[in-house]
């Protein structure tokens, strides 16, 4: 399964599914019409629980299962019904002392518990006999074997009629029916769809530029079933040879096709709307029992269940309030029940600051310049999600990034406007560009050639070449960059260049960056005389935005200056901009204990006490990005308010500090490795300057491994001795502080 891709469009159809559910234990339109009522809640109501067992198969079956957790988790999810609903059922004396150990057993196995709960006994059955089947069989042979369980079952359910003219059938299915109650079940029913599921999913694996074109296909075929559909179930209806009206021929192309149709777009998920899907349609009985009830108790159900619809609009409302609510609470649970304790390490993203620096930056260029913010590297470090999703809220509608992956990746997460991708895409993933509506750097003439060979229509941003000498046809290539222009599937939207001195003010290095500057809007000069549209311009980075604030361009492409940084401190810069620094990162101490004169510290040995040390051990390490020099050139993290030096090697996932001078350091404390604590700073320049590099360097070497805690306002955090600053970030999040759950 492409792990890249998202399936919101079955999360939406999820919550539909679970209201035709609703619909066909509230009947809507039975005031009217007895015949339009049957079609709704008897024939296009049954796509419901189909699509619910396909969407289980779909995902249950795209990589190894995880069968126990799996029948934990429905398991769990049945016995709670069953406890939900079984004061309903002793109350209307489904339940009583008569009731046999074999009744109990078949309606805890097959029927359910109560009427709609046979879907979850079902799921476990079903999945459990694919699972079976899947050890032993190929996918096509297990769709034959479930379809012939599913036409057994076709025969004891709408097409009893037929079967019961049948001698032998008629006695089959008589006994078959003593034994289950129906052919709706985990045996004949579910397994089928299931399987199905799974096959959908095997054919979804790989997303090509046929697929995407069959969604037209998938659709007439969607249309054409589901008019068989009404006509079955209408005909059948009619001649009255059905026994139960849940499984018709039709209702499999049907499935089929609206699922193959919901799976070949990718939308980006939606786990409140799932959870509430799920929710509905467990809770929906009591809502109806909770309804008829409240319209007793206040003398108008003339008006509420004497009018169908009514009483099904009712019913709706208060099912997904309850679901919504429970969605609600399940998301506050999980926000801070993943906090048993002080996180291990964890980054702050200060939005508060972010949206300073986008601000400041934008004053400084000329009016009209907008920003395309780059977020390319995982937002330098920041996490290329949230940074972009808060640029978008802000108003922000250009975007960089450095491959085709990470433009997908926010596509995905909902954020709109022009996505640009710097860098080279390879041709087996040039119809992504098509697809998610992103915007490709032309760069070069021979690749602006491969791109119109392809098919399909790009849009793109011409980059030239002024004397960076890396990506880019070169400006003085007159023929070769028109021909860029010229192509009939490409769109030009913007051209840019790259200056490769504008972090320095030595007069030679802006003599060179004024060079590239003429280059470049001589190459633009040339593009309009030959009546060709160059699009946006851009051509300022950070440092450009910095040192030529006044170049008159369409754009600018912010990167580390965004973040509040430059790439080394003390860089000299022209425009005095008031840059905050988005990024801190802190970690946990872990242990503190003593460590007595001569004996070593780490690895190697590597530091040996002098005299009686108090020594920490902070929960983060070089896997989370922390160069393993640091310590070897001085480096420290903030306590309290305090620095203490690194002492002994930094390990993988641990580094130990000297707290001998800072009183009562304790397991759980708060160490600042990059931030503010008090009077103390330690900035990530500070780090690049100790390790021998640039700040970008150590910001995008920091993992994922640290959750990314996105704030909108600085939280009052008291990192004393006391201290427990995560449990002050839980309840920050429960406060509505304006801390976002942690991002990846």
């Amino acid at each position: 399964m492409d792990a890249k891709r998202s399936y919101g469009w079955l999360d939406l159809a999820k919550l539909a599914a679970a209201l035709l559910v609703i619909a066909n234990h509230t009947g809507p339109l039975a005031s009217w019409s007895g015949e339009a009522d049957f079609v709704l809640t008897n024939v296009i109501s049954r796509l419901a629980v189909p699509f619910f067992f396909m969407a289980s198969g779909f995902f249950f079956f795209r990589s190894k299962p995880p069968v126990k957790k799996f029948i934990t988790r429905v398991g769990g999810l049945y016995a709670i019904g069953i406890l939900i609903y079984l004061p309903v059922n002793m109350y209307a004396g489904y339940i009583s002392r008569e009731s046999t150990v074999s009744e109990l057993l078949k309606d805890v196995v097959f029927d359910g518990t109560f009427y709609h709960l046979w879907y979850l006994p079902a799921l476990l059955l079903g999945t459990m006999i694919v699972y079976g089947l899947r050890l032993l069989l190929r996918d096509r042979t297990i769709l034959i074997v479930t379809g012939v369980l599913y036409a057994v079952g076709l025969f004891g359910d709408s097409y009893f009629g037929i079967a019961a003219r049948v001698d032998v059938l008629s006695a089959f299915y008589e006994q078959l029916l003593n034994v289950f109650g129906q052919t709706r079940n985990g045996l004949f029913f579910t397994p089928f769809f299931i399987a199905l599921g799974a096959y959908a999913g095997h054919k979804a694996a790989v997303v090509s530029k046929a697929d995407a074109r069959s969604a037209r296909w998938y659709g007439g075929l969607f249309l054409a079933s589901f008019t068989l559909l009404q006509i079955e179930g209408t005909v059948l209806h009619r001649l009255a040879l059905q026994h139960d009206e849940v499984m018709y021929v039709a209702l499999v192309p049907a499935e089929y096709a609206l699922f193959r149709l919901l799976t070949i777009r990718s939308r980006k998920s939606f786990p409140r709307v799932r959870y509430m899907s799920t929710a509905a349609y467990l809770l929906h009985p009591m809502a109806i029992l909770f309804v008829r009830g409240v319209a007793k108790l206040l003398g108008i159900q003339a008006v509420v269940i004497g009018n169908s619809f009514v009483f099904f609009a009712a019913v709706t409302a208060v099912t997904l309030l309850s679901a919504a609510a429970l969605a609600r609470f399940s998301s506050l649970r999980s926000s801070t029940s993943s906090e048993p304790g002080k996180p291990r390490a964890w980054v702050e993203i200060n939005l508060a600051h972010l949206d300073h620096n986008a601000r400041a930056l934008k004053q400084a260029l000329p009016e009209g310049t907008s920003l395309m913010a780059v977020v390319k590297a995982n937002a330098y470090g920041h996490g290329s999600v949230g940074i972009a999703k808060r640029l978008n809220r802000g108003g922000n509608r250009h975007f960089a990034v450095a491959e085709i992956g990470e433009a997908v990746e926010l596509r995905k997460a909902g954020i709109k406007g022009e996505i640009l991708v710097f860098g080279y895409t390879p041709t087996e993933r040039l119809d992504e560009l098509i697809r998610w509506k992103l915007t490709q750097t032309v760069i070069h003439a021979d690749d602006a050639r491969r791109l119109q060979a392809h098919g399909g229509k790009f849009k793109v941003h011409v980059k030239l070449d002024t004397g960076m000498n890396r990506l880019g046809e070169q400006s003085d290539r007159d023929d070769e960059i028109l021909s860029m222009y010229r192509h009939s599937r490409l769109q030009v939207t913007g051209t840019y260049s790259h200056l490769a001195e504008a972090d320095s003010l030595d007069p030679s290095d802006i003599a060179f960056s004024r060079q590239q500057i003429g280059r470049f809007r001589q190459a633009i000069a040339r593009i309009r005389e030959a009546g060709l549209n160059p699009g946006q311009l851009h051509l300022q980075s950070s440092y450009g935005i910095l040192n030529f604030p006044d170049l008159e361009m369409d754009l600018a492409r912010p990167g580390i200056a965004l973040y509040g940084l430059l790439s080394s401190e003390g860089d000299a810069i022209r425009t005095n901009i008031d840059l905050r620094p988005v990024l801190s990162l802190k970690a946990s101490v872990s242990r503190v204990h003593p460590v007595r004169a001569g004996e070593s510290v780490g690895y190697n040995r590597s530091f040996t006490a002098s005299s009686d040390t108090m020594v920490a051990t902070i929960a983060i390490g070089y896997a989370d990005g922390i160069a393993r020099e640091v310590n070897e050139r001085g480096g420290s993290v903030i306590i309290h308010g305090r620095r203490a030096p690194i002492v002994g090697r930094i390990c993988m996932d641990q580094l130990t500090v000297d707290v001998s001078g800072i009183p009562d350091v304790s397991q759980g404390d708060t160490a600042t490795i990059i931030g503010e604590d008090g009077a103390e700073r330690i900035t990530a320049g500070e780090i690049a300057k100790r390790t021998g590099t640039i700040t970008n360097e150590i910001l995008c070497a920091m993992g994922t491994r640290a959750p990314k805690l996105f704030i909108t306002e600085q939280p009052k955090l008291e990192l004393g001795p006391s201290s427990d600053a995560n449990a002050q970030v839980g309840a920050a999040v429960r406060a509505g502080t304006g801390i976002h759950a942690p991002q990846q």
